[in-house]
C-alpha cells in the first residue's frame, strides 16, 4: 500500500524501476507501462520494442505524466510550463457547456489555444446530453483535439447545478451524456471522474464500463468520492479495480505528490499513467523528477534556488503577457503563494507571512516581481541548495 507522504521524502537509490524511460533531451518522457487496444477507434498501441506510449486519435501521448485541470490555476501559461518540465498531457481548465457563458471574457480567454502543444484537451462540464454534445462541437471548431468530460469536480457550485461528480449517482444520465458527446464529434473523448458519490456508493467500475461501451478513449480516476472532497487519503483499490475491468487506458489521480508516490501508485493500481493536480503547483519540475526517478531509481539533483527563480520569473512573465499586467498580477498571486510554500521557509515565519501580504497588495508587475526577488535574495543567504527536497504543503 502507498503510505501517505510526510514532511520530507526519502528515496531508495537502489529501487527497482518497472517503467522504461525514453529520454529525448530536453524533455523527459515516461511511456505508459502498457496499453491495450479497445473498442474505441481512437486508441492504438505501439508494439515495437523500445517505443511505448499511446496514440489517441492522431495524437501521440508520449508519456504517462498528465497535468489535471484545475480552475483558475492550470491556465495556458501554466500548462505550457508543465509541458516544458516533462508533462506529456495537459488538460485545459473546466469549461461550462452552457452556451450563454461562451461569450464572457473569461471563457474566451480560456478558449485561446493558439501556440499550445498538441493535443489541445478541452474539459467540459454540464448535465444535459444535447448541450454537452453542442459544446463539444463548438470546442472542436475552436481548436480542441480531444474532449474531456468532467464527472469528478466535487465543488458545491458545480454539484448544485447537477453537474460534476454528482452525476455519478445517475448512471443512466452518465450513459446518455457519454454517448451524446462521443457521437457528436470526430475526436477522442476522455472522462475524468471519481470513485462514486460516497464511500458507501462507489460505482466507478460500472461508470468505467459505461464509458468504454460508449467509445470513450481514456479514463482519469481520482481515488476519492464526491463526499470526500479532498479530505483524507486517496484510495487506489478502486483505481486498480477499474483498470482490471476495462481495456482502455486509465490514469490514476489523487495524492500523487512525489516521484516515489507516483511509482508506488502505478505498481499498486496497474494504471497506465498518473494525473497530477495540486502537487504540481509551485513545483512544475515534479514531472521531470518523476521521469528521472523512474529511469534511475534516484532523484535528480534538486533545482538550485537560482534555477527555481528562473522558472518562477519566466512564469510571471508569461502570466503578465497572457492576461495583461493588471489581471496578470492578480493571477500571479495564487501561483507565487504555492512557490513560497515549496521554499524551505517556515510557514508561520514572519518573513514569509510578510511577503504574502505584500504580494497580495502589489498592483504592478514591477512591484510584485521586485518583492519576490528581494525575498529570494534573503532566502539564498540562509538556505543551501541541497535542502531543496519536497517540503510538505498544507
Amino acid at each position: 500500500m502507498c503510505a501517505p507522504n510526510r514532511s520530507r521524502f526519502s528515496f531508495a537509490r537502489g529501487s527497482v524501476c518497472f517503467l522504461r524511460l525514453l529520454v529525448l533531451p530536453p524533455v523527459f518522457v515516461i511511456p505508459f507501462p502498457r496499453f491495450s487496444l479497445n473498442a474505441s477507434p481512437f486508441v492504438t498501441a505501439f508494439a515495437a520494442p523500445g517505443i511505448a506510449g499511446a496514440v489517441i486519435g492522431s495524437h501521440r501521448i508520449g508519456n504517462g505524466l498528465a497535468l489535471a485541470p484545475m480552475t483558475g490555476l492550470t491556465d495556458k501559461p501554466f500548462r505550457a510550463l508543465c509541458r516544458r518540465w516533462g508533462a506529456g498531457y495537459t488538460v485545459a481548465e473546466m469549461t461550462s457547456a452552457q452556451p450563454h457563458l461562451r461569450g464572457s471574457k473569461k471563457s474566451q480567454q480560456r478558449s485561446d489555444y493558439r501556440g499550445e502543444p498538441t493535443p489541445v484537451v478541452v474539459q467540459l462540464v454540464g448535465n444535459d446530453p444535447a448541450q454537452m454534445a453542442e459544446a463539444a462541437r463548438h470546442s472542436v471548431a475552436h481548436g480542441a483535439h480531444i474532449i474531456d468530460i468532467n464527472m469528478g469536480c466535487p465543488a458545491k457550485k458545480v454539484c448544485n447545478a447537477a453537474a460534476g461528480s454528482v452525476l455519478l449517482a445517475d448512471e443512466t444520465r452518465v450513459a446518455l451524456i457519454l454517448n451524446a458527446v462521443v457521437s457528436a464529434v470526430d475526436v477522442p473523448i476522455t472522462l475524468k471522474f471519481r470513485t462514486g458519490v460516497s464511500p458507501a456508493m462507489r460505482n466507478a467500475v460500472r461508470i468505467a464500463r459505461l464509458a468504454e461501451d460508449a467509445g470513450v478513449a481514456m479514463l482519469a480516476l481520482h481515488g476519492r468520492t464526491r463526499a470526500c472532497g479532498f479530505t483524507g487519503n486517496a484510495e487506489y483499490e478502486t483505481v486498480a479495480a477499474v483498470k482490471r475491468a476495462v481495456r482502455i487506458p486509465v490514469l490514476a489521480n489523487g495524492d500523487i505528490d512525489s516521484p516515489h508516490k507516483a511509482l508506488c501508485v502505478l505498481r499498486e493500481t496497474g494504471a497506465d499513467g498518473v494525473m497530477i493536480g495540486r502537487a504540481a503547483l509551485g513545483q512544475p519540475w515534479l514531472f521531470r523528477d518523476i521521469a528521472h526517478f523512474a529511469a534511475h531509481g534516484a532523484l535528480p539533483l534538486p533545482l538550485t534556488l537560482k534555477e527555481r527563480l528562473a522558472v518562477i520569473d519566466s512564469h510571471l512573465a508569461a502570466l503578465y503577457e497572457f492576461y495583461g499586467e493588471a489581471h496578470g498580477v492578480r493571477i500571479a498571486r495564487k501561483h507565487l503563494g504555492y512557490y513560497l510554500r515549496r521554499l524551505p521557509v517556515p510557514e508561520n515565519g514572519a518573513n514569509a507571512e510578510n511577503l504574502r501580504q505584500q504580494l497580495n497588495a502589489a498592483e504592478t508587475a514591477a512591484a510584485q516581481r521586485a518583492m519576490f526577488l528581494r525575498f529570494f535574495d534573503a532566502v539564498s543567504t540562509a538556505v543551501s541548495d541541497d535542502t531543496l527536497l519536497y517540503p510538505k504543503v498544507a
